[in-house]
């Protein structure tokens, strides 16, 4: 996995050492699609490559699991024979169960006890072929672009989003956050057509969340949650569609760095960050970086669209852009970012400096 390398290598994070298996394919991302996920402007193709890319993943991390398993976990070999089975009668059914968000840290955290010669949850396989959406579908349509998330509202494991996480709802907050959804959609397509169909495309679940101790609103991504994000209910359903961008690049992002390495392990050191008080790693610099790309950018489409609050808009893309530059100049005098890192970061400022 890299970028255009041509190495034939496969290597999917959280499985070292792994190599292709019979049947998955290798990945590249090509440059002109590298450059667009760095701009924040990859849209639905890219989405496909990283979603192929997470697809071998899993796949890899249930290899490894099947290859580690101890005696007597016969309900785990059950169902990894009808997921094989699957990828050739179903494949929709193979991808979907393949995809479920939760399903990357469960693998992940079996393969640690394992390990560890601690008990594994491996039975629980059965849960991700077998059962269906973890939640509650919401269809969605707007001017002929279609999603359909799942609100994960009471779900057993959702979890690694570093905030309480809220429900089971009641009957009219679910109702409530419905309604919200629905316009925060509308504005995302009729203002932000571009993230709207990149969205529509990676994600498929929703975590509602508490919002803050002074009930200001949230939001989160999941590193190891692929096509999930987690958020409060703010009152304006402008904040849930930025929540969404927002969220969604950190995802993005993710994804990326499964297949190509942006910057070497986080060490020892640690950067400002114009938005926190605390100094941060490198991972987590570019993180910011990337997701604050995505504030800037949707704050300048609410200005274009003719946003009601042009105040508000004015003032934080401003804010947005600025810190963003900031900490794209860190990232590119920091070195810790491989040479892939390196170009990333150097599209991602270009795309900041071109903002008007």
């Amino acid at each position: 996995m890299g970028v255009d390398t041509g190495a034939g290598e496969v290597v999917a994070a959280g499985v070292p050492g792994a190599r292709a298996a019979a049947g998955l394919p290798r990945h590249g991302v090509d440059r002109e699609v590298f450059r667009a996920i760095a701009a924040a402007r990859g849209g639905a193709e890219a989405v496909r490559l990283l979603r192929a890319g997470q697809l071998s993943k899993r796949a890899l991390l249930l290899l490894a699991l099947r290859r580690a398993l101890p005696p007597g976990e016969d309900a785990f070999a059950a169902a990894y024979a009808e997921l094989r089975a699957l990828r050739s009668t179903d494949r929709d059914g193979w991808e979907r169960a393949l995809l479920r968000p939760e399903l990357d840290a469960w693998a992940a955290d079996c393969l640690r006890g394992l390990a560890a010669g601690t008990a594994a949850p491996l039975a629980a396989l059965g849960e991700f072929v077998r059962g269906g959406p973890a939640g509650e579908p919401v269809p969605l349509e707007c001017d002929g672009l279609h999603w359909t998330p799942v609100i994960d509202h009471a779900g057993p494991r959702r979890a690694g989003y570093g905030r309480p996480v809220a429900g089971p709802l009641t009957s009219a907050e679910l109702a409530e956050w419905k309604a919200t959804l629905a316009q925060a959609w509308r504005i995302l397509v009729r203002r932000h057509r571009r993230h709207a169909e990149a969205v529509a495309a990676c994600v498929g679940t929703l975590v509602p969340l508490h919002p803050a101790p002074d009930g200001s609103a949230v939001s989160a991504a999941a590193r190891r949650a692929y096509g999930a994000v987690a958020a409060s209910l703010p009152a304006d359903p402008v904040l849930l569609a930025l929540a969404l961008v927002h969220e969604f690049l950190h995802v993005q992002l993710g994804a990326l760095l499964d297949l190509v390495p942006l910057h070497q392990p986080n060490g020892a050191a640690v950067y400002h960050a114009p938005w926190r008080p605390d100094l941060r790693p490198v991972g987590a610099l570019l993180q910011g970086a990337y997701a604050h790309l995505g504030v800037a950018d949707f704050w300048r489409g609410e200005l274009a669209a003719g946003t009601p609050d042009r105040a508000r808009a004015e003032r934080e893309f401003a804010l947005w852009r600025v810190h963003t530059g900031i900490a794209a100049a860190t990232l590119a005098s920091c070195g810790e970012l491989t040479a892939a890192g390196l170009e990333f970061t150097a599209e991602l400022a270009r795309t900041v400096r071109g903002f008007e």
